[in-house]
């Protein structure tokens, strides 16, 4: 575990470390039994990041919110974290959160949930009005779900079997069919893939997509993304393509919003 703070320390080296953003997480289900956990697993983050600081820090899932969140306001009054984000969390956790670190002078600045067409329980839970309206960055992951929202994947495509995406998209592609050819239709006249359009759509819902990149040319299509605007009818349009596939697609690890 923290293989990827080790090599991103390496990438980074030699940057003076004004030049870029690092952030990082606590997460409570392996939180170990020391006095304070919190900082445990901060300190070994700084140690392989090989910085003194980071720039947000996420409580990664719900558990006690009461328990956990009180730990950060420490480590905030002494630089070692400058912002705080929750990812994972409803409405409720997110609300009662944001009240225990207002009473230190603190508060919630960025929300990570599950959120793509096929998944808009933060938007139907008023999530996304509730960090509008507080000035909170709301960052979307799995706005592809895994593959299956770039158009590369169908029933004649599928997703390699034995694949644990492969378990859970491959039987629902022949019900994405129709959303997957409107999206790649409407990227067609923008010179951007279906992928495009789904982040295109994120973006568009006020969100900051994250979005997994293994080939230079996917850094090329998340730029192009950024240049679509899409109009209220094109987005109308897919969210009820996206309502008629009539798929959940909620990992194993999410509570209902």
């Amino acid at each position: 575990m923290g293989r990827s703070e080790t090599v991103l320390a390496r990438a980074l080296a030699g940057l003076d470390r004004g030049e870029y953003r690092l952030s990082t997480k606590f997460t409570p289900q392996i939180a170990g039994d020391g006095d304070d956990p919190v900082a445990d697993m901060l300190a070994q983050s700084l140690d392989r990041l090989n910085t003194d600081y980071v720039d947000l820090f996420w409580i990664h899932n719900p558990a006690d919110v009461a328990r956990w969140t009180p730990s950060l306001i420490p480590l905030l009054r002494k630089g070692r974290i400058r912002h705080v984000g929750v990812s994972n969390h409803n409405m409720e956790q997110i609300v009662l959160a944001d009240r225990i670190l207002g009473e230190a002078g603190f508060r919630v600045e960025a929300v990570q949930n599950h959120f793509s067409l096929l998944y808009r329980n933060s938007e139907r839970a008023g999530i996304l009005e509730y960090c509008r309206e507080h000035d909170v960055r709301f960052f979307s992951y799995m706005v592809l779900e895994q593959g299956a929202l770039t158009g590369r994947y169908g029933p004649a495509n599928p997703l390699p079997e034995g694949s644990d995406r492969a378990a859970v998209y491959n039987g629902i592609l022949p019900r994405l069919q129709a959303l997957t050819d409107r999206m790649r239709a409407i990227g067609e006249n923008r010179g951007a893939s279906a992928a495009g359009v789904a982040t295109a759509w994120a973006i568009a819902k006020g969100t900051t997509p994250i979005i997994g990149v293994t080939k230079a040319d996917h850094v090329d299509g998340l730029v192009r993304a950024r240049g679509i605007d899409l109009t209220d009818e094109e987005i109308a349009e897919l969210e009820a393509l996206a309502d008629a596939a009539n798929v959940d697609t909620r990992g194993w690890w999410e509570q209902e919003m």
